[in-house]
Protein backbone atom coordinates (compact mmCIF):
# COMPACT_ATOMS: atom_id res chain seq x y z
CA UNK A 1 0.00 0.00 0.00
CA UNK A 2 1.69 3.34 -0.60
CA UNK A 3 1.45 5.92 1.63
CA UNK A 4 2.04 9.54 1.55
CA UNK A 5 1.78 12.76 3.53
CA UNK A 6 -0.86 14.19 0.96
CA UNK A 7 -2.98 11.16 1.24
CA UNK A 8 -3.72 10.99 4.89
CA UNK A 9 -6.13 8.30 4.36
CA UNK A 10 -3.35 5.98 3.45
CA UNK A 11 -1.74 5.77 6.27
CA UNK A 12 -5.05 4.45 7.78
CA UNK A 13 -5.65 1.66 5.17
CA UNK A 14 -1.86 0.61 5.72
CA UNK A 15 -2.66 0.18 9.42
CA UNK A 16 -5.52 -1.37 9.07
CA UNK A 17 -3.64 -4.13 6.70
CA UNK A 18 -0.40 -4.52 8.42
CA UNK A 19 -2.75 -5.37 11.58
CA UNK A 20 -4.67 -7.58 9.68
CA UNK A 21 -1.80 -9.67 8.43
CA UNK A 22 -0.60 -9.66 11.68
CA UNK A 23 -3.52 -10.76 13.51
CA UNK A 24 -3.04 -13.96 11.56
CA UNK A 25 0.44 -14.46 13.83
CA UNK A 26 -0.56 -12.99 17.21
CA UNK A 27 -4.19 -14.61 17.69
CA UNK A 28 -2.93 -18.44 18.51
CA UNK A 29 0.31 -16.76 20.46
CA UNK A 30 -2.08 -14.43 22.53
CA UNK A 31 -4.33 -17.53 23.09
CA UNK A 32 -1.72 -20.19 24.49
CA UNK A 33 -0.57 -16.94 26.81
CA UNK A 34 -3.53 -16.24 27.98
CA UNK A 35 -4.69 -19.60 28.92
CA UNK A 36 -1.28 -20.11 30.50
CA UNK A 37 -1.59 -17.03 32.62
CA UNK A 38 -4.73 -18.22 33.73
CA UNK A 39 -3.65 -21.11 34.86
CA UNK A 40 -0.76 -19.01 36.98
CA UNK A 41 -3.49 -16.73 38.44
CA UNK A 42 -5.92 -19.73 39.25
CA UNK A 43 -3.05 -21.57 40.94
CA UNK A 44 -1.69 -18.57 43.36
CA UNK A 45 -5.62 -17.73 44.31
CA UNK A 46 -6.53 -22.26 44.74
CA UNK A 47 -4.23 -23.86 46.36
CA UNK A 48 -5.61 -27.00 45.36
CA UNK A 49 -6.73 -26.21 42.08
CA UNK A 50 -5.35 -28.57 39.10
CA UNK A 51 -3.92 -27.17 36.09
CA UNK A 52 -5.91 -28.66 33.04
CA UNK A 53 -2.39 -28.21 31.18
CA UNK A 54 1.47 -29.14 32.38
CA UNK A 55 2.94 -27.63 29.64
CA UNK A 56 2.24 -24.81 26.76
CA UNK A 57 2.47 -27.52 24.13
CA UNK A 58 -0.38 -30.06 25.77
CA UNK A 59 -2.33 -26.58 25.47
CA UNK A 60 -2.13 -26.56 22.13
CA UNK A 61 -2.49 -29.91 21.53
CA UNK A 62 -5.72 -29.95 23.15
CA UNK A 63 -6.57 -26.94 21.40
CA UNK A 64 -6.41 -28.73 18.01
CA UNK A 65 -7.93 -31.91 19.87
CA UNK A 66 -10.88 -30.84 20.95
CA UNK A 67 -11.07 -28.04 17.28
CA UNK A 68 -9.39 -29.13 14.65
CA UNK A 69 -7.05 -26.95 12.48
CA UNK A 70 -9.25 -23.72 14.11
CA UNK A 71 -8.06 -24.50 17.61
CA UNK A 72 -5.52 -21.90 18.21
CA UNK A 73 -7.73 -19.31 16.45
CA UNK A 74 -9.96 -18.81 19.05
CA UNK A 75 -11.61 -15.40 19.77
CA UNK A 76 -10.10 -14.70 16.26
CA UNK A 77 -12.99 -12.64 15.34
CA UNK A 78 -12.43 -10.75 17.88
CA UNK A 79 -9.15 -10.07 17.50
CA UNK A 80 -9.98 -8.41 14.24
CA UNK A 81 -12.58 -6.90 15.66
CA UNK A 82 -10.00 -4.81 17.95
CA UNK A 83 -7.63 -4.96 15.41
CA UNK A 84 -8.39 -3.84 12.04
CA UNK A 85 -9.78 -0.53 13.59
CA UNK A 86 -7.16 -0.34 16.22
CA UNK A 87 -4.33 -0.88 13.34
CA UNK A 88 -6.08 2.06 11.38
CA UNK A 89 -6.13 4.63 14.38
CA UNK A 90 -3.02 3.64 15.94
CA UNK A 91 -0.60 3.90 12.80
CA UNK A 92 -2.52 6.95 11.03
CA UNK A 93 -2.67 8.55 14.13
CA UNK A 94 0.97 8.26 14.44
CA UNK A 95 1.80 9.33 10.68
CA UNK A 96 -0.62 11.76 10.40
CA UNK A 97 0.37 13.89 13.55
CA UNK A 98 4.03 13.55 13.01
CA UNK A 99 3.68 14.66 9.33
CA UNK A 100 1.63 17.64 10.72
CA UNK A 101 4.24 18.45 13.32
CA UNK A 102 6.90 17.95 10.61
CA UNK A 103 4.71 20.47 8.53
CA UNK A 104 5.41 23.38 10.87
CA UNK A 105 9.17 23.19 10.93
CA UNK A 106 10.88 24.93 7.68
CA UNK A 107 13.25 21.95 7.08
CA UNK A 108 10.08 19.83 7.12
CA UNK A 109 11.22 17.61 9.87
CA UNK A 110 9.66 16.63 12.81
CA UNK A 111 11.93 16.54 16.26
CA UNK A 112 12.36 13.67 18.52
CA UNK A 113 10.22 14.76 21.47
CA UNK A 114 7.38 15.49 18.03
CA UNK A 115 7.95 12.13 16.87
CA UNK A 116 7.52 10.57 20.80
CA UNK A 117 4.21 12.65 21.29
CA UNK A 118 3.15 11.24 18.06
CA UNK A 119 3.51 7.75 19.07
CA UNK A 120 2.07 8.36 22.46
CA UNK A 121 -1.02 10.09 21.18
CA UNK A 122 -1.46 7.02 18.61
CA UNK A 123 -1.35 4.60 21.72
CA UNK A 124 -3.31 6.51 23.79
CA UNK A 125 -6.41 6.57 20.55
CA UNK A 126 -6.24 3.21 20.63
CA UNK A 127 -6.13 1.85 23.68
CA UNK A 128 -9.28 4.41 24.96
CA UNK A 129 -11.22 3.58 22.05
CA UNK A 130 -10.82 0.14 22.15
CA UNK A 131 -9.99 -1.35 25.36
CA UNK A 132 -13.48 -2.61 26.23
CA UNK A 133 -12.99 -4.39 22.72
CA UNK A 134 -9.68 -6.42 24.52
CA UNK A 135 -11.70 -6.90 27.66
CA UNK A 136 -13.98 -8.69 25.59
CA UNK A 137 -11.33 -10.84 23.33
CA UNK A 138 -9.27 -11.37 26.72
CA UNK A 139 -12.52 -13.35 28.29
CA UNK A 140 -13.10 -15.41 25.03
CA UNK A 141 -9.30 -16.09 24.95
CA UNK A 142 -9.37 -17.29 28.61
CA UNK A 143 -12.27 -19.45 28.40
CA UNK A 144 -12.11 -22.73 27.51
CA UNK A 145 -10.68 -24.93 24.96
CA UNK A 146 -13.56 -27.42 24.66
CA UNK A 147 -16.32 -25.76 23.07
CA UNK A 148 -19.07 -28.06 25.48
CA UNK A 149 -17.37 -26.49 28.67
CA UNK A 150 -17.31 -22.66 27.26
CA UNK A 151 -18.97 -19.54 29.09
CA UNK A 152 -19.36 -17.56 25.95
CA UNK A 153 -21.21 -18.41 22.97
CA UNK A 154 -19.86 -15.69 20.92
CA UNK A 155 -18.30 -12.18 20.99
CA UNK A 156 -21.97 -10.25 21.40
CA UNK A 157 -22.47 -12.99 24.44
CA UNK A 158 -19.39 -12.40 26.14
CA UNK A 159 -20.06 -8.58 25.78
CA UNK A 160 -23.34 -9.16 27.12
CA UNK A 161 -22.06 -11.26 29.90
CA UNK A 162 -19.49 -8.90 31.08
CA UNK A 163 -21.64 -6.19 31.11
CA UNK A 164 -24.37 -7.92 33.28
CA UNK A 165 -21.29 -7.92 35.93
CA UNK A 166 -21.01 -4.86 36.27
CA UNK A 167 -22.04 -2.28 33.48
CA UNK A 168 -19.79 -0.13 31.33
CA UNK A 169 -17.23 0.13 34.38
CA UNK A 170 -16.85 -4.15 33.99
CA UNK A 171 -15.86 -3.16 30.16
CA UNK A 172 -13.02 -0.45 31.16
CA UNK A 173 -11.37 -1.80 34.23
CA UNK A 174 -8.12 -1.60 34.05
CA UNK A 175 -7.89 0.87 31.62
CA UNK A 176 -5.91 3.79 33.82
CA UNK A 177 -2.80 1.86 34.59
CA UNK A 178 -2.95 0.19 30.95
CA UNK A 179 -3.05 4.13 29.48
CA UNK A 180 -0.39 4.85 31.69
CA UNK A 181 1.61 2.10 30.03
CA UNK A 182 0.38 2.55 26.92
CA UNK A 183 1.42 6.38 25.83
CA UNK A 184 5.10 6.09 27.48
CA UNK A 185 5.51 3.02 25.68
CA UNK A 186 3.99 3.08 22.21
CA UNK A 187 5.78 6.75 21.99
CA UNK A 188 9.26 4.64 22.55
CA UNK A 189 8.63 2.38 20.34
CA UNK A 190 7.36 4.40 17.46
CA UNK A 191 10.41 6.38 18.05
CA UNK A 192 12.78 4.04 17.60
CA UNK A 193 10.73 2.57 14.34
CA UNK A 194 10.70 5.69 13.08
CA UNK A 195 14.14 6.66 13.63
CA UNK A 196 15.26 2.81 12.06
CA UNK A 197 13.36 3.82 9.23
CA UNK A 198 15.19 7.08 8.40
CA UNK A 199 18.62 4.83 8.88
CA UNK A 200 17.19 2.55 6.19
CA UNK A 201 15.46 4.69 3.85
CA UNK A 202 19.17 6.81 4.18
CA UNK A 203 20.98 3.48 2.89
Amino acid sequence: VGVSPDKPLSYFKAGLLAWMAGSFFESPIDLFKSQWQTQIVQAKQNPNYVPPYKTVGECVKASIKHNGIRGPYQAFGATLIRNLPAGAIYFGTFENTKNYLASTHADGKARNHEIMFAGGFGGFLYWSLFYPVDVIKSAMMTDAINKSDRKYKGFMDAASQLYKQGGVKRLYAGLVPCLLRASPANAGMLFVVDKVKQVLDGV
